[in-house]
């Protein structure tokens, strides 16, 4: 099945937020770079007309030092995951990789992606930005199991999920999660998103080998290396930090 080549409906999103259509064939991603270059508001939403995987980013500026603003990142990652609670059937199991993987089922299925008008942790950035991927349906046939370790939402047995109405439901929760981040901290965040991973308490390979024991403050993962434990910032995800 293919549908990439196919253009969606509109979304609305809610009050705050405005949106922009990117043609499938450009990186919605990209396209905010660009503009945030040029200047423009914050809480713009650049969406992906393809109709096969879910692309889009917002734009953000936090008033903040970036190492706390990339708790927003969180609030994305959960906004998506609470809008596949209230539209996917109730079997489908959504959970996060840190920093920036999302599983469903237990398989790979989307990506959330940052990038931010500088990367020193402690200054105010200008502008971030946060941008989802997910898979609606597959983009060609394949036969059942050749990717295991890969997924789309029509796979796992989301039929009646659409890019139209993932991109509305998870502006609306991630507007929530945004709004409870900037009005109680990390906290709410650090919590709900601990329950969503997992990983804790297990050893990992990326992005590097270690006993992954918990999370520090920022949401920075605290992994445990022989006898010493060090802190990976969630300021590794941003495009271009290393």
């Amino acid at each position: 099945m293919s549908g990439s080549s196919a253009n969606i409906d509109e979304p609305s999103f809610p009050p705050l937020l405005t949106g922009e259509a990117v043609p499938a064939r450009l990186d919605p991603f990209e396209k905010a770079m660009a503009a945030v270059l040029a200047e423009v508001e914050p809480g713009r939403i650049y969406w992906s007309q393809d109709a096969a995987t879910m692309r889009a980013t917002i734009v953000l500026a936090p008033e903040m030092p970036l190492s706390q603003a990339m708790g927003a990142a969180f609030a994305i990652q959960l906004g998506l995951s609470d809008s596949l609670g209230a539209l996917a059937p109730p079997e489908v199991a959504v959970h996060f990789v840190w920093p920036d993987i999302i599983k469903v089922n237990g398989a790979r299925c989307g990506r959330v992606r940052v990038a931010a008008s500088h990367t020193e942790p402690t200054e105010e950035p200008e502008w971030l930005l946060i941008g989802v991927e997910q898979p609606v349906m597959p983009v060609a046939l394949r036969e059942p199991g050749e990717f295991p370790d890969e997924t789309t939402l029509l796979d796992e047995g989301c039929a009646d999920i659409t890019a139209t109405n993932l991109i509305e439901s998870w502006s609306r929760h991630s507007l929530v999660w945004i709004n409870r981040f900037l009005g109680e901290g990390m906290k709410p965040l650090h919590e709900a998103w601990r329950g969503k991973c997992d990983a804790i308490g297990e050893q990992v390979e990326r992005p590097e080998h270690g006993l992954f024991v918990g999370l520090d403050e920022h949401g920075g993962m605290l992994l445990r290396q022989g006898d010493q434990t060090k802190c990976l910032p969630l300021t590794m995800m941003l495009d271009g930090a290393s």
